[in-house]
């Protein structure tokens, strides 16, 4: 937890020093008669005509905001409004000749300016920070999605409710009891009790006041040092969020802070996004799998070393 603290006292205060190094806290964008939220609308309507609404969604502001943007450009004769053509209560708005001479005027300022950042840089180094602003990006995406669901340590009081998410993804992918997956465990509709052992955590993701998703560390029974992922289950009106990454990786944190050596896991082809998350994490199939967690059916058993961080 210390280690997480410190790295995001350490991005946000990089994240502070590049809005204000590049200029996004001027009252204008170089020597340009733009705001940063006008020039970025400017860029915006540039590429493709825009609404409103679809312009405050780009721009991450609200509709008033973007208005007020619009406004300006049309008063300096930038931009020009139109009714759209599918929807009369609705106008669209698209650049003046005028807009676009200032449009190539504001990428020529804005290029010049990284080229000058990038002439610091080897090209390695330049994909490197390419690469690690995509992962950002797509971190910053992924929490604005999961805005209102709540993680936190399961309790007794969430084990029946568990225990029907477990039941109703099962159903929905077919992983029936009869076929030895996870949901035919005696103990399912107690697991609070379960992961209340030393070495054992489990987590539950709540929505709206709902628990529409869990999953769980506890060791793996006579295999010192090995724990296992276990029960990762998501409804449906959760899924695509990153919510399984995120308790993926707040569940292999805890191993490692428990002084685990390796997490195991059990899965089947017919989870092809479980898979193909457990892949992305570093998680290697093994020949044959280990222990005797009970779950035949899990036809791939799959390992990954836990590094210190």
């Amino acid at each position: 937890m210390a280690n997480d603290l410190d790295s995001s006292s350490q991005l946000r205060q990089l994240s502070r020093y590049m809005v204000r190094h590049l200029g996004m806290l001027n009252a204008a964008v170089g020597d340009l008669p733009l705001s940063p939220v006008q020039a970025h609308a400017l860029l915006e309507i540039g590429n493709q005509p825009q609404t409103i609404k679809d312009l405050a969604s780009k721009l991450c502001i609200d509709k008033s905001n973007a208005s007020r943007a619009i406004k300006h450009l049309i008063d300096k004769h930038l931009a020009q409004s139109q009714m759209h053509p599918k929807d009369s209560r609705c106008l669209v708005v698209q650049l003046t000749p005028i807009g676009k001479k200032l449009l190539a005027k504001l990428n020529s300022q804005q290029n010049q300016l990284f080229q000058e950042i990038l002439a610091q840089l080897t090209s390695d180094q330049i994909h490197h920070i390419e690469q690690a602003l995509m992962q950002y990006n797509q971190a910053i995406d992924k929490a604005k999605q999961q805005s209102g669901c709540i993680i936190r340590a399961a309790s007794a009081a969430d084990d029946a409710a568990i225990a029907q998410v477990i039941r109703d993804v099962s159903a929905e992918y077919g992983l029936t009891a009869d076929k030895g997956y996870s949901v035919a465990d005696p103990t399912l509709d107690c697991l609070s009790q379960i992961y209340s052992q030393a070495g054992a955590q489990y987590w539950v993701v709540e929505y709206e006041g709902r628990v529409v998703g869990g999953a769980g560390i506890a060791p793996l029974a006579n295999n010192a040092g090995i724990c296992e992922l276990q029960k990762m289950y998501f409804m449906p009106e959760i899924r695509g969020k990153g919510l399984a990454k995120r308790l993926a990786l707040l569940a292999l944190d805890f191993a490692r802070q428990t002084g685990y050596q390796s997490c195991y896991l059990e899965t089947t082809a017919i989870l092809k996004e479980a898979l193909k998350l457990y892949e992305h994490l570093g998680f290697s199939p093994l020949s044959a799998p280990l222990g005797n967690t009970g779950h035949d059916a899990c036809e791939i058993p799959m390992l990954l070393p836990l590094q210190p961080k």
